[in-house]
Order: structure tokens, then sequence, then C-alpha cells
């Protein structure tokens, strides 16, 4: 039951159900159900849900091996989404965690509430800070260039085939590349990320969960320690494997952090995990265990997201060729396009915050210690805001978008994730000439409530019979 059921909840007079903000006739459990997103968004539901009230309880039924758990209050319009992230002293990222469901044991969820994104001011502070000044001016000019070169050879390996699994084949490696530069990862180890991210992110989904794409005979000597590490994780006494966000579930990529950390502090370079661990100032310099858990944030979070940004921008301009028509023909409107694509269809669904105390939202009565969940989702078609908001316009102006968050956990990366989204889109619109989804084959996307993005996104194109130049100007 939700914490609204205590006695200034009773006291109020209301009908349970109204209490629990149920809608008669509204069934809110899909925004749970992962298996939902498997099929989109469902955005005709946001809407109904939204028309009746801003915040809406949903239940947490018992489903896909989850137990069931006490339910939470969805937010579901971009003006309550904006008050909820800019006050973590009200919602806080600590007290829960920032997922969903809650962590399975008192001591997983003390190990979560290590991570920067699940921390408040100031500890969350002191961390973002030392963090911000290792992206240094000389090293982003350096990621960015590397970007570019890295996109032209991503297209260049298959535009000569006129066919892809965009998602899988084309625009995946550049996130792992670009966090391999970031974090000093060797670029033969770079596929342990996209491991890490997939049993983390996709543990539900079997083709996820089981990810095993790294190759350990071109690795290196810390990649080898990881999967050594990897072998000794075994299932529990209940047959099942521990939970992948748990310390015990990524063992492996904890173990790697540490090696990483203690390689690079003897080691340093220029890249940006380098100046990290070299920093010492008043506040004190970053430890191993704190650089351990910010590893999970850039192998995870920072991969994930702009993986699954990418193909769904792609997705989101071959369901309206008129769009792409005028982006091709006016490549200087390619900036305003990619907030288009991050609006319209956000890599991530949602986010948690837990109230620290009984407040009111959106008419709501929110009990203290009941979790509060912003949707990113349904913030960004907000009607209130977006004009038309379920049309794809690539010139909307303005585009208050919140799929980077607001307030004190705005993405540190969203710059270079426009800047990746850029690199990627110039090279694959005007080199890759009638761009179209496959007849032959279906998108596929990824059984999960938190992360929405494709699989699998086959593509044809024809083959040009000289290579075409893209367009200057477009970076984001």
């Amino acid at each position: 039951m939700p914490a609204i059921g205590s006695d200034a909840g009773l006291d109020s007079g209301l009908e349970p159900g109204l209490d629990a903000g149920l809608e008669p006739g509204l069934d809110p459990v899909p925004l749970f159900d992962p298996r939902t997103f498997v099929g989109g968004v469902p955005h005709d539901l946001i809407a109904d849900l939204r028309a009746h009230a801003p915040v809406q309880w949903v239940p947490e039924p018992e489903l896909m091996g989850w137990e069931a758990g006490p339910g939470f209050w969805a937010v579901l319009t971009h003006e309550l989404m904006n008050r909820v992230l800019r006050d973590p002293g009200t919602f806080s990222s600590h007290l829960g965690g920032t997922q969903i469901r809650d962590p399975q044991t008192a001591a997983m969820l003390e190990f979560v509430q290590r991570m920067m994104l699940n921390q408040d001011p100031p500890q969350h502070t002191r961390l973002r800070r030392l963090l911000m000044r290792s992206f240094t001016a000389s090293a982003v000019a350096s990621l960015e260039a590397t970007i570019s070169a890295r996109a032209e050879g991503l297209v260049s390996a298959v535009v000569d085939r006129g066919r892809a699994d965009f998602a899988k084949e084309v625009s995946a490696e550049l996130p792992l590349l670009t966090l391999a530069d970031i974090m000093g990862v060797p670029t033969e180890d770079r596929m342990l990320l996209f491991d890490w991210s997939n049993r983390v992110i996709g543990y539900q989904d079997a083709e996820y969960a089981g990810s095993d794409a790294f190759d350990p005979a071109t690795g290196t000597q810390m990649a080898r320690r990881s999967l050594e590490v990897r072998a000794q994780i075994r299932p529990g006494p209940d047959g099942r494997m521990p939970d992948p966000r748990s310390r015990e579930g990524l063992a492996d990529m904890y173990a790697y952090a540490h090696d990483l950390a203690t390689y690079t502090r003897a080691n340093p370079g220029s890249d940006v995990v380098s100046i990290l661990l070299a920093a010492d100032d008043a506040e004190g310099g970053i430890t191993n265990e704190e650089f351990e858990t910010m590893f999970f944030l850039f192998a995870v979070a920072g991969n994930e997201t702009l993986r699954n940004g990418i193909p769904g921008g792609l997705w989101a301009l071959l369901q309206h060729p008129d769009q792409l028509e005028r982006l091709l023909a006016a490549p200087e409107l390619l900036p305003g396009a990619i907030e288009e694509m991050l609006r319209f269809i956000p890599p991530v669904v949602h986010f948690r915050r837990t109230a620290t105390r009984e407040v009111s939202l959106g008419g709501r009565l929110i009990g203290a210690g009941d979790k509060v969940v912003v949707f990113h989702v349904a913030a960004n078609r907000d009607p209130a805001v977006f004009a038309e908001p379920d049309r794809f316009d690539i010139e909307r102006s303005p585009n208050d978008h919140l799929t980077f968050g607001a307030g004190p956990h705005f993405c540190l990366g969203a710059h270079l994730a426009r800047r990746q989204m850029s690199a990627m889109f110039t090279e694959a619109l005007w080199r890759m000439p009638n761009l179209r989804l496959d007849p032959a084959k279906r998108p596929e996307r990824l059984l999960s409530n938190f992360q929405h993005g494709f699989k699998h996104l086959p593509v044809l194109w024809d083959v040009p019979a000289a290579a075409p130049t893209p367009p200057s100007g477009t970076a984001a």
C-alpha cells in the first residue's frame, strides 16, 4: 500500500481507490510492465491518464519474476517533472535509488546509494564537480575530433552493402568507442562495456541478459581477469543469478574498474578518467571505490542511452518521410532535428525519486517514503508545453524537452550525446541514399520499462555509384 495510507491519508475522507490515485476505467499498470514497451510507448494511455490527473498512482503487481511492490506515483506533466527533479530536498535520489523497483536487500540499497546517480547534495555536488572539472576544454576537443572520424568509419564499413542492422552494426559502436576514449579503456576491451550495459539494462530480455559479445582472445590482461571473476558468479539458492544491479551480480565489472583505476593512477594519460583520478583539491580526490561506482555510471548510462537514442532518432525520421526530405534538402536543420528526435522518442522512459516528507503534488497527497516516478516519455508530449505533441517536427521551436533531465542530475553527457548524434546522422543520412526500413525484417525493441530502444533496426539504402560528400556545418 502507498504511504499515503497513513493516518494523514485516512483522515482526508477520500475513498481508498481515489486516495491512491486510481481512475475508474483506466489501468495504469502497463506503465510498469516491461512487456508494454516492446510494442512502443503507450502514449494514448499516458494522455488519458494525464487528462484525469497529472499524477497517477500505479500499482506494482507480481509479474515476470518480480515480486509485488508497494506501488508508485507517476508524474506525467512537464511542469511537475521539473518541480520534482529540481527539488532534491523533497524528492530524494538517495533514499531509495533511482529505479522503480526497490533494491532486494538493505545491503543492495546501501551499495547503490554510493553511486553519484543515487546521491543528493552535498555528496552528489562534490562528485559532480570533480567530474565536470575533468572534462577539460582540451579533452573535449580531442573527443569531438575523434567522434567525427569514428562515425565516418562506421558508415564506411557498411555503405557498399546496401543493407544493415542500423542499431547493432552501425550506431552501437560509436558510444562504445567514445566511452573507451573518455575512460581510458583499451579499444580491444570495449565490447566488455557492451556486455555489461546489456546485462544491467536488459536483464529481463533474453537476448541481452546473456550478452557475451566480448572476445577474450583479443582483450587485455585486465579483461581476462574480469572474465575470471565473472566465471565465479553463481546462481543463488533460488536458482537465479544475482541481480545485475548489485555488486555481486556485476562483480566482473567492478573488478575491471578497480584494475583500471590502479593502472591509470600509475600511468596517467590525457583522457577524462586520468584527469579525474589525478584530481586532488580541498574536497579530496576521488577514491577507488567512488571510481568503481562512477565507472558503472559511464559504462551503463553513458552507453545505453545514446545507443538507443541514435536508432530511435532514425526510426522517427523514417516514420516521417516528409521530415526526412526536408532535412536532406536543408542540412542546417540537423541540430533542431536532433532535439526533436530526443523529444519525440527519448531513450530513458523514467527516473524515480523518493519523497522525504508528506507533500502535495498535482493535487495528490504524497506520503513520506512514497516512490515518485517522473516519466520523460510523458513530459516530452505534454500538450501544455508542446503544440501538437504527437507531431514530429524537425523545426519545432521552442523545444524544451526533458530528455536529459533537469536540476542537480541534469545529464553531464548531454553535449557529447548531441555531438555523437550529429556525427552519425551527418554520415548516414547523406551517404546512404534512399535510406528506408527493410520491409522484409521487423524492428525489435528492448524488453524494458526503463530504457526504450531498438535492439534491431534493419534498413536498406541505394548503394551510391560514387561516394557522396556529407554536408558541412551540421554539427549540433
